[in-house]
């Protein structure tokens, strides 16, 4: 069973601070008149011992509150499991997530508070799957609200516009391409030898929501088998690599430590 971090650091935080709280306001004042002291007339020294639980609340709240800040509202680490954002993103890449840049969202409900930005075509985002809204998911953003999508023979349109791709080696299994879409260029992997209709199709993208696919063309499952990502689902924009640690059994390098494309 997958366990959800945000829940389990929101409650984690609001109990601990709860109990810190319910100590500064009641609990020590008992303690203190159990002993025969007063607030402000006795010596430290003198002061009856904090029970475990409040002096274990008093040290990690600080810590969980500021990691549930910048976790909610700035900057998210996340791994990358699969394969299907290569050549962009390897298997085992760490990387950073802006969640400020599409607006500020309360952690665990997903609710915007704050309208900052909108996705565009190109950026590389991380959603919540829509299928089960528990799985985080990453993707390049091809389609905005109101786009027409098209892939047909391996080749992306939008719009009735066929996105610039230009060959760029074979690298057998794959043949590499450079994509330019909008700001945004960066290679794309194609598997040599497959047919040209996996995944072919045309979608009209939903208002408030967004289409999104791989850059492992031939390997990733994305809007093309399940349809686009809603507004709500989106959790931010993913903007470096800062670490790369492939299993347990290896060591991890900062080789490709960088922006992403």
């Amino acid at each position: 069973m997958d366990i959800d971090f945000p829940l389990v650091l929101v409650v984690l935080t609001f109990v601990t601070g709860l109990i810190w709280l319910l100590d500064r306001l009641v609990l020590r004042k008992r303690r203190l008149t159990a002993a025969g002291l007063k607030p402000g007339e006795y010596e430290a020294d003198k002061e009856p011992k904090e029970p475990y639980l409040v002096d274990l609340s008093r040290s990690f709240f600080p810590v969980l509150a500021v990691v549930l800040v910048l976790r909610s509202f700035l900057v998210e680490p996340f791994q990358i499991p699969s394969g299907s954002m290569l050549p962009t993103l390897e298997v085992g890449d760490f990387i950073l997530v802006n969640k400020y840049a599409y607006g500020l969202r309360l952690p665990v409900a997903g609710t915007k508070i704050l309208e900052v930005d909108d996705p565009e075509r190109g950026d590389v985002i991380v959603f919540r799957y829509p299928e089960d809204g528990s799985t985080n998911y990453i993707k390049r953003v091809v389609g905005l609200p109101g786009d027409h999508i098209r892939y047909q023979d391996r080749e992306l349109f939008i719009n009735g516009e066929k996105v610039e791709s230009r060959f760029v080696a074979r690298l057998p299994p794959v043949e590499l391409r450079r994509e330019t879409l909008g700001d945004h260029q960066y290679n794309v992997f194609l598997t040599l030898g497959r047919t040209g209709h996996s995944g072919d199709g045309q979608w009209l993208v939903p208002e408030g929501e967004y289409f999104v696919m791989g850059d492992n063309r031939d390997n990733s499952n994305d809007s093309r088998y399940w349809g686009t990502v809603p507004d709500e689902m989106v959790v931010g924009k993913a903007f470096a690599i800062w670490m790369h640690w492939e299993s347990l059994t290896s060591l991890p390098s900062f080789d490709r430590v960088g922006g992403i494309e």
